[in-house]
């Protein structure tokens, strides 16, 4: 019976151990933060632009590169639902960065830190005035040294004003938008 009891309370203690662990573990969501911003402001009707989606990853924390290193690996998209009146453009992913992991025989291409993507979009001749909105789609998959946590897909709203003259337009955010050559 004593064996019984102590058989027991340790599966009870490991389970407990194993929730606590589990709790401790952070969602997709939690580790990688995102905000966007436009090359100008206001936005000429008629003219190109840029959005910057800054992706924030937690310290300890990585994400695989669009451009992945293996075939089963999740790479970082960045998607538009282009509202009616913009025209949607490419997206350049900036170059990821090799390292290596516990887990990993070879480097593996990732982004850490700040990351900026920036996508080219269009205000066409007849994108509604004033304060419009582009919904974005960002999918990841966030990993530590000792676990990657599921795939992540976070909803990035870009405001934007457009205005109907070109005079108008006012380059934004310098920071986000240098000449990439």
């Amino acid at each position: 019976m004593r064996f019984g009891i102590a058989f027991l309370a340790g599966v009870l203690a490991s389970l407990g151990g194993a929730a606590l662990a589990s709790a401790q573990v952070p969602s997709g969501r939690d580790v990688v933060s995102s905000s966007a911003f436009a090359s100008f402001d206001p936005v000429a009707r008629g003219g190109p632009f840029q959005i910057a989606v800054v992706m924030k990853i937690r310290e300890g924390f990585h994400v695989n590169a669009r451009e992945k290193s293996a075939d089963y690996l999740i790479a970082t998209d960045l998607r538009a639902e282009g509202p009616a009146g913009f025209k949607m453009g490419e997206v350049n992913y900036p170059k990821g960065e090799l390292h290596t992991f516990s887990f990993s025989k070879k480097p593996l291409n990732v982004y850490e830190g700040k990351v900026v993507l920036r996508m080219e979009v269009t205000a066409l001749a007849d994108a509604p005035l004033g304060m419009q909105h582009i919904p974005l789609k960002l999918r990841y998959q966030a990993c530590s040294n000792e676990v990657c946590l599921p795939p992540t897909t976070l909803d990035v709203d870009t405001a934007v004003t457009i205005a109907s003259a070109a005079s108008a337009a006012r380059p934004a955010h310098p920071e986000l938008f240098q000449l990439q050559r």
